[in-house]
């Protein structure tokens, strides 16, 4: 063997032996089994996420749906436990509610109550709101101070008001104008007196949410508009509401709904009257139910109660929907 032909030899050892990993190059049933794999991986993910959301499910279903499907279902029957009657009249009693003038006043009370009560705790939240945001001294003192009236039981601060209210020795009848008049007692001041303590109770809640979204508004705009020349109303306007407009959507989401059902403040303070000028839907719906005993009919303006907030759900989310699509635009 000449020098020649071993110096090629040992290049040959040398040189290293090229995989196809190494290569690039995959024989032609490797992607397939990739492929399988990554899909058996995917399906055992999801069925373990199944499985998690499960109890959740189970959950919702028996304290949610099930109620409503019974409610739903003792809607079309008459129903009257003093006299063991129980008759199936199918869409009978929402017949009669298309009809009933008692139904329409409560309508018309609840959806007074909750677009006056829900306007005045949104400005009002909104001025504590900026007040809360400001930098001075005692602010943490000031924040908590405001979640009293929130905090304290619906039942308790109704009770509480329905006290100052008294024609009799209440604090608010000798300090207002008027010491003849009964507050609770007289229709047209009644309703405006459950709206007062509904506003006085809520707004903190108010105030607390718009108050985190202000604190999501980054500082550095407000500091590029003064080097603008903007002033306080201008960023306001220009600034604040444009960037705190979702928080305010779900604002009014909360307290528009909460209202819409509202029960336990307005019957502590006045139980629906006088002459049923402050009987909301929940109110009418409990005193059918437990006064009467007309489980069929209290069934049937549950039901409805049930469809008018969700209702107004859906229009607040196709209205919040339309604006995210229109900001994505």
């Amino acid at each position: 063997m000449t020098a020649k032909h071993a110096e090629n030899l040992d290049r040959g050892s040398l040189t290293p032996k090229l995989t196809p990993e190494h290569s690039g190059l995959r024989k032609s049933g490797d992607a397939p089994i990739d492929n399988a794999k990554k899909k058996n991986a995917g399906q055992s993910d999801r069925r373990q996420a199944q499985l998690m959301v499960l109890p959740a499910v189970v959950i919702l279903v028996v304290v949610a749906f099930y109620p409503i499907l019974a409610t739903m279902w003792l809607s079309m029957h008459r129903m009257i436990l003093v006299f063991h009657e129980e008759t199936f009249v199918g869409l009978g009693n929402y017949g009669f509610l298309l009809s009933d003038p008692r139904f329409w006043s409560a309508l018309s009370n609840t959806a007074y109550f909750a677009a006056v009560a829900v306007a005045i705790e949104l400005v009002l939240g909104l001025g504590f709101a900026l007040i809360l945001n400001a930098a001075f001294p005692g602010r943490s003192l000031l924040r908590a101070a405001i979640l009293v009236p929130w905090a304290i039981p619906t039942v308790v601060s109704a009770k509480l008001w329905a006290w100052l209210f008294n024609p009799e020795y209440g604090l608010v009848t000798h300090l207002l104008p008027g010491h003849d008049v009964n507050w609770l007692g007289m229709p047209g001041y009644a309703m405006h007196a459950a709206i007062l303590v509904d506003v006085w109770k809520t707004t903190p809640f108010v105030a607390l949410l718009l108050l985190a979204g202000l604190q999501t508004i980054p500082q550095d705009i407000y500091k590029a508009a003064q080097v603008d020349g903007a002033g306080t109303i201008r960023q306001f306007f220009s600034i604040t509401l444009p960037l705190l407009r979702n928080t305010i959507v779900v604002t009014l989401i909360f307290r528009t709904l909460d209202a819409s059902r509202v029960f336990d403040a307005v019957y502590v303070l006045t139980e629906g009257g006088p002459a049923n000028t402050t009987e909301t839907l929940s109110i009418y719906a409990y005193k059918t139910l437990m006064r009467v005993g007309d489980f069929g009919y209290g069934s049937t303006l549950s039901v409805v109660t049930f469809l008018c907030v969700m209702g107004i759900s859906v229009a607040y989310l196709k209205v919040l929907g339309v604006e995210r699509g229109k900001g994505a635009r």
